[in-house]
């Protein structure tokens, strides 16, 4: 996959896509990451890339010019992908969105800034405008770093097994299940013993009990539309009213 990242801060990238898993993607040629400085593609004297909002109000607004002339020249002659605005007013970015990112041949990565970018570079420009949550950053760079590390692992070859990103949390609508590593006891807590004993059915229950269970304590709302049995829906049942009873006593 061919990932351009449109910023006027290249910079900040360099440290995140030369690292740990995106950093070996990219060695091993599995994904490609050029970050595009927007600045040189202004036509202003001083290479400004912003201006006063028409209308008046606070802050600075990006301009269109610079972002399509860049955009241009990051698309080339043959461009076959989708070009991407990380915005607060996007749709959310979920496993299975990031899923379906990895099927794209390119992608396009528009960083915005300041109060925000000229709606006409948008129209131009954007396939599609995307957020990683409901919260203001100072730019849409760490949200396209956000972006390109989710949508990799997807993309066959860049973590070390095949299954790993089907057995992370979201990936079934469900949070992970608690994972423990060597020593098997430490401040006198003990790993749970069924997965000492090598029974790997009963392993597997119990990871999809223990990934109710999270799911129930920390984000109840995904259990609405998770796909579960209705043995699974009786135990979530069975862990509401635990967890009332212990409320009471």
């Amino acid at each position: 996959m061919k990932i351009k990242i449109l910023t006027i801060f290249p910079e900040m990238f360099e440290s995140v896509m030369n690292a740990s898993i995106l950093g070996r993607a990219r060695e091993q040629g599995l994904i490609t990451v050029e970050c595009i400085d927007i600045r040189p593609f202004s036509d202003r004297k001083h290479k400004n890339t912003d201006d006063y909002p028409f209308g008046g109000g606070a802050g600075m607004v990006m301009m269109a010019q610079p972002i399509m002339a860049a955009m241009e020249t990051a698309m080339g002659e043959n461009f076959h992908g989708k070009r991407i605005f990380m915005g607060p007013r996007g749709s959310r970015l979920t496993t299975a969105k990031a899923r379906e990112l990895s099927q794209e041949q390119e992608l396009i990565l528009l960083c915005g800034h300041y109060e925000g970018v000229d709606q006409r570079a948008l129209d131009r420009c954007i396939d599609e405008e995307i957020s990683i949550g409901d919260y203001i950053l100072t730019g849409g760079e760490l949200a396209a770093m956000v972006l390109v590390d989710c949508v990799s692992r997807f993309i066959p070859g860049v973590l070390g097994s095949s299954e790993s990103p089907e057995e992370e949390s979201f990936s079934d609508g469900l949070l992970e299940y608690p994972q423990y590593t060597r020593p098997r006891e430490i401040a006198g807590m003990e790993v749970p013993e069924v997965l000492l004993n090598g029974d790997h059915a009963k392993i597997r229950a119990w990871r999809r009990q223990e990934s109710l269970r999270a799911t129930l304590r920390f984000r109840p709302d995904l259990l609405e539309s998770a796909p579960l049995t209705d043995k699974e829906r009786r135990m979530v049942e069975e862990m509401k009213d635990a967890c009332s009873q212990e409320s009471l006593s």
